[in-house]
């Protein structure tokens, strides 16, 4: 689904069924240098389940046009934008790591608009090492392999896909290759720059399930349980041997999570 939005064409993966803004809408945020496909799984199941999805690509993303915003705060504005451009009043949303800080910023910020949230991989500040930055900032390849490489637990390291034959580090490698350049190294400049997760989790009023990973190196599940804890209604699902890349490594267990989290019964 192609979308205008402050001016820039935005795609949107719905699941597989149209965007009806009369249904309850869920937009899924994806996280730094990456795009809508690490939703395939959670959107088709819940655009299927009684939801209008949108699995969003942001700027310079994907297939979606402009250029990367450069900060959380102007990640937020923009998908309280998405949700003018598409007509709905109030939605449900879910972000993984850069995409949890966008979706918690948008829910402090436009409380009113936001009916519930699911954040995965998240942690008040995540700061990047300046050798990561740096890389990153330079197109330079090992980027991408720092990433993936500390960004999946154990079993992500020996194969871990739960469909036959596939292996995890190699997607996640060729899903960050075809980003645009300097997309990565705006991304984690927007993640290491940011330091409000506090004060806009104590500004949530909606319910919030945190869905961490046992093993993240990242943004350990200590550090997103502390968040949890700043947010008045909360839940936390801690899923053993998990690393950061929640959706992908737990496939099956993030859309349990998802169905009763954003259930419209």
């Amino acid at each position: 689904m192609d979308l205008t939005v402050n001016g820039q064409t935005v795609y949107a993966h719905t699941g597989g069924r149209p965007f009806d803004p009369a249904r309850p809408a869920l937009v899924l945020i994806h996280g730094a240098g990456m795009d809508h496909t690490v939703w395939s799984l959670q959107s088709r199941y819940l655009a299927h389940h009684g939801r209008s999805v949108l699995a969003v690509d942001l700027p310079g993303h994907g297939r979606s046009g402009g250029a990367p915003l450069p900060s959380i705060e102007e990640l937020a504005g923009w998908v309280a934008a998405l949700l003018d451009a598409v007509g709905v009043a109030k939605a449900a949303l879910a972000g993984h790591s850069m995409g949890a800080l966008v979706a918690l910023e948008t829910a402090a910020r436009h409380g009113d608009r936001i009916e519930s949230l699911a954040l995965l991989g998240v942690a008040e500040t995540m700061p990047v090492h300046p050798d990561l930055l740096a890389a990153a900032a330079l197109n330079d390849p090992s980027a991408i392999e720092l990433v993936i490489g500390w960004g999946h637990g154990p079993r992500g390291h020996v194969g871990g896909a739960a469909a036959p034959g596939l292996s995890l580090l190699p997607g996640g490698r060729r899903l960050m290759q075809r980003a645009r350049p300097g997309v990565l190294g705006v991304d984690l400049g927007a993640c290491n720059a940011y330091v409000r997760g506090g004060a806009a989790a104590a500004a949530v009023s909606c319910p919030a399930l945190f869905l961490l990973g046992g093993v993240d190196r990242m943004t350990p599940a200590k550090s997103g349980k502390a968040l949890a804890a700043q947010v008045r209604h909360s839940k936390v699902i801690q899923l053993s041997g998990i690393g950061h890349m929640v959706m992908t490594e737990a496939p099956d267990a993030t859309t349990d999570a998802f169905s009763t989290q954003f259930s419209t019964r």
